[in-house]
């Protein structure tokens, strides 16, 4: 039955999840509780017209938006042994990959490519909340470390556009290992004097903040997005103190010189273009 269990079974739950999301016409805003048409909701980049409400894009969406059309080339990252620990909770660690890539169509929770940015060359590693939270394991990692090798070779700018929850607790230490990795990978990154652009989106926490996220040449983020490292409940009990409601939030990290600008989606592309072309001196 164990093959039932490990292979049908999350294929046919996928497959049900991915009809009743075609079927659903409307989608509910989050923060104000809209209902919006989903085409409209799409078109518009999954922002909320009424409120302005960041919501989940998944990397493709980002990159298929950010890339002009037909100038797209996938990273390959190197495959590696998915579960190193045998890591079991409520169940096997590989099931939990399994689901996840059925889910999301992705190898794991960030997709690497290179392309043109209105004309100009980057690579881009854009994560994917839906793939286990966006949690950084080992794969991660080399692709963050492949993205910066690219980068490198062509002589472009980086961009990463991280949501996670951090390191992925499957993977204990070898997730750990990661943070001083993805260091690492931007070191590199820097010392031939290539841009690298960290555009922040919600949430962005955890090991993912305390290493190459909090590293970029520019901080962008989305309005609203949540960025930190602990949680906010955790800090309120540590401190014993109440925080503001706004804590975390990318406007609050804005006016304290955590990030640099603060750019709705409809305006990402245009500006990071801008911002590529300043720091590669680019006249064209």
């Amino acid at each position: 039955m164990n093959w039932i269990k490990e292979t049908v079974l999350p294929k046919f739950k996928a497959f049900v999840n991915r009809r009743e999301t075609e079927e659903n016409l409307w989608v509910k805003c989050k923060s104000c509780n809209q209902m919006i048409f989903h085409k409209e909701y799409k078109n518009n980049l999954n922002v909320c017209k009424s409120c302005g409400y960041h919501g989940y894009m998944s990397a493709r969406g980002r990159l298929n938006y950010l890339f002009d059309d037909a100038s797209t080339e996938k990273i390959e990252i190197e495959n590696i042994s998915e579960d190193p620990l045998k890591f079991k909770d409520l169940k096997k660690y590989s099931e939990r990959i399994k689901e996840a890539k059925i889910k999301t169509n992705l190898k794991d929770a960030v997709l690497t490519e290179y392309g043109l940015i209105n004309n100009l060359p980057c690579v881009i590693s854009s994560f994917d909340f839906a793939f286990m939270g966006g949690s950084m394991g080992r794969t991660v990692g080399n692709a963050i470390l492949k993205g910066s090798q690219e980068a490198i070779e062509r002589k472009c700018s980086y961009l990463i556009i991280p949501s996670s929850g951090g390191a992925r607790m499957q993977e204990g230490i070898f997730s750990l290992m990661q943070l001083p990795k993805s260091v690492i990978a931007v070191n590199n990154l820097k010392k031939h004097s290539l841009p690298y652009i960290i555009l922040f989106t919600n949430p962005t926490t955890g090991g993912v903040t305390a290493s190459f996220a909090m590293l970029g040449d520019i901080h962008l983020a989305e309005p609203g997005a949540v960025i930190g490292f602990a949680g906010r409940r955790v800090i309120e009990k540590t401190v014993k103190e109440n925080l503001p409601d706004n804590f975390q939030k990318s406007e609050y990290l804005l006016s304290h010189g955590m990030i640099d600008i603060v750019v709705p989606r409809n305006e990402q592309k245009e500006k990071i273009a801008k911002m590529i072309k300043i720091l590669t001196k680019n006249t064209s």
